[in-house]
């Protein structure tokens, strides 16, 4: 009798593990690589160092925005031709942006924003700001260049790698005016790392690569004869 009730006790311990061990699965297998303690838009200057540990209202900054995480609704659809005329905000505003340009596709606006995003990443890791400027609108580009001015007084050194776009999606368009808004969630594998003078690394994991989400609006005036869009604000999600 002894041996049945230890061959019992054994399997509700048994079941108890597997139990613990399922949640554990549960809870690690969400980590994207940011915990959300320390994840910050690196577009931005850093703030100074006594108020890092308190929140950082993005009203006071013109050239953020806060915008819903569509992408969490496994039933979203990335905003393409097909969604223009859909009964929905960004298909409406899609329609807006057609009615003002003729020319504008959605799906031909997403393949020209995907290696917008690329350039403009490598050229902020790299210091090029002549390569910004003719990318960015003037109050984007002011914070670009100071982050990047920051960095260099601070003698430190950022590699971006961009290890692959997994989606990029429209959640965001209107018409304001003669100008053009769109907005795109990238959804991004990456390599960020930060040295010091010595080549060390003082942020990041240059052996971790992290999924990043980037929601980044674009405008541009359709009246103009410049096809070009430029980046307007920038969000990175926490």
């Amino acid at each position: 009798m002894d041996g049945g009730f230890q061959f019992i006790d054994i399997i509700l311990f048994a079941m108890v593990a597997a139990f613990f061990v399922l949640r554990l699965r549960s809870v690690l297998g969400r980590r994207d690589g940011h915990d959300g303690s320390g994840h910050r838009d690196r577009f931005k200057p850093m703030p100074p160092e006594d108020a890092q540990t308190g929140p950082q209202p993005d009203a006071a900054d013109g050239n953020v925005i806060s915008l819903p995480d569509r992408g969490d609704d496994p039933g979203a659809q990335p905003a393409g031709d097909a969604a223009m005329g859909a009964d929905d905000p960004v298909g409406s505003g899609l329609v807006q942006i057609k009615v003002a340009d003729p020319d504008f596709s959605p799906d031909e606006f997403l393949v020209g924003g995907r290696v917008a995003f690329e350039m403009i990443l490598e050229a902020f890791a790299s210091g090029d700001t002549e390569a910004l400027g003719a990318l960015l609108d003037d109050g984007v580009y002011a914070d670009f260049e100071a982050a990047i001015r920051d960095r260099e007084n601070q003698e430190l050194t950022v590699e971006d790698t961009l290890v692959g776009i997994k989606s990029a999606e429209i959640v965001e368009a209107y018409v304001e005016g003669r100008q053009a808004h769109v907005t795109v969630k990238f959804v991004t594998e990456q390599i960020n790392v930060t040295r010091d003078s010595e080549c060390q690394v003082a942020e990041g994991n240059p052996n971790e690569v992290i999924t990043v989400t980037d929601f980044w609006t674009f405008a541009r005036d359709t009246k103009a004869r410049d096809p070009n869009w430029r980046l307007v604000a920038t969000h990175s999600a926490d």
